[in-house]
């Protein structure tokens, strides 16, 4: 059996949180590391090719980052956000890139089968968190998008660099004013916190993947890249270049 790396890091820093996943994206030649975390603050974070303008929340939210991936804004607040990285040769990303979204969101819908929420690909219908004008990921969907209740619930995103892939993805827990009607885990679960949750979600990757998920850290060299990075994601040019 194959044994992945896992990695958490709870209400940790916006600028942290991008920085760790980009160096584990860079870190050729690392074991597959699924990581689950949360924000503190919460964070609003802009998809890599959206302009500051585009997107009204970003006046209201307490801290703004941009991400290294693409996609819409997402307010990182009453959710659990994981990654995964890995060789692009994987199994897991192996093929086009419709099938890896579908892989990893079979797992996602498994933990949140636990919970008694059916999730499922949205597919061809509309949903009623659909909203135009606000730049936010969970106001637009796509046909892999995970939707349950006919609204979106969870985010993701993909970077593919250097013969390695980094999947994000966002569980929303509950919602916030930023993103108002969407799919959320509250009506099942009130209060529902991350590290409550990651439990399933770890069990699910386990289960749909059959693999094991070992504990660990980053090494020195990815904590070491990690704060590198973690820089640019405080620069002001780099959050509202045009």
């Amino acid at each position: 059996m194959e044994t992945w790396r896992l990695v958490t890091t709870w209400n940790a820093q916006p600028a942290f949180n991008l920085g760790l996943d980009e160096a584990l994206l860079e870190s050729q030649g690392a074991p597959v590391t699924v990581r689950f975390y949360s924000w503190k603050p919460g964070a609003l974070s802009l998809g890599y090719f959206q302009k500051f303008a585009e997107v009204p929340a970003a006046q209201d939210a307490r801290a703004v980052v941009r991400r290294f991936t693409g996609g819409g804004a997402i307010h990182h607040q009453r959710e659990l956000t994981f990654s995964i990285a890995a060789e692009l040769e994987h199994p897991l990303y192996r093929g086009s890139i419709p099938e890896s979204y579908v892989r990893v969101h079979a797992a996602v819908a498994r933990a949140l089968a636990t919970l008694g929420v059916t999730a499922e690909l949205r597919g061809e219908r509309a949903l009623a968190s659909e909203r135009e004008g606000t730049g936010m990921c969970f106001h637009k969907s796509s046909p892999l998008d995970l939707v349950w209740g006919e609204r979106k619930g969870v985010g993701s995103a993909q970077r593919r660099t250097r013969g390695r892939v980094l999947h994000h993805g966002s569980i929303k827990l509950g919602t916030t004013p930023l993103e108002g009607d969407i799919a959320t885990l509250e009506h099942v679960a009130p209060g529902l916190q991350p590290e409550s949750f990651a439990p399933a979600l770890r069990a699910a990757f386990e289960e749909e993947f059959g693999v094991r998920l070992e504990a660990g850290v980053p090494d020195a060299l990815e904590r070491g890249r990690a704060k590198e990075l973690a820089e640019r994601f405080l620069d002001p040019q780099f959050l509202r270049r045009r």
